[in-house]
């Protein structure tokens, strides 16, 4: 599953951001929610609480923010398994457990440049708004920081 999950990765860097087998090893063990699809190999999700220790500027903007939040650092589906429901699943569960856990804001950035509108509107359609933007310009990206209140 690991390698799986580190391969489909590395295909959306550009989305996400560089992975490797260390680091995936310490988000999976600090996560609020992780869950594959076809052990990874179709699509996965890592979420962490407000209270995990991840050193990501993107979740550290949501943390001065917010006392209580989930981020979903990473969610991927791939190419030949878009358009079966994989992500809307991997939210439908994360929803039932964050709420379960007493969370009612689901956080997330979003690429605006480069454009990622296949996320956004899939965020959209999940009830994510755009609640501030974070330029990178040493990294190329501009994001759009987005909130689904549950």
């Amino acid at each position: 599953m690991i390698d799986a999950i580190l391969a489909l990765n590395a295909a959306h860097e550009v989305e996400t951001s560089p992975l490797d087998r260390a680091a995936l090893e310490v988000m999976l063990d600090e996560a609020f929610h992780s869950a594959t699809a076809a052990d990874g190999v179709d699509g996965f999700i890592i979420t962490f609480d407000q209270d995990a220790d991840y050193d990501s500027i993107n979740f550290r903007w949501f943390a001065e923010r917010y006392d209580r939040f989930v981020y979903v650092d990473r969610v991927v589906t791939a190419p030949h398994a878009r358009g079966r429901g994989i992500a809307r699943g991997f939210y439908a569960t994360l929803f039932k457990a964050a709420r379960a856990a007493g969370h009612r804001r689901i956080v997330a950035e979003i690429n605006v440049d480069p454009p990622n509108p296949a996320s956004m509107a899939f965020h959209a359609a999940l009830g994510f708004t755009e609640v501030g933007r974070g330029d990178f310009p040493e990294k190329g990206k501009i994001v759009s920081y987005q909130e689904c209140l549950l």
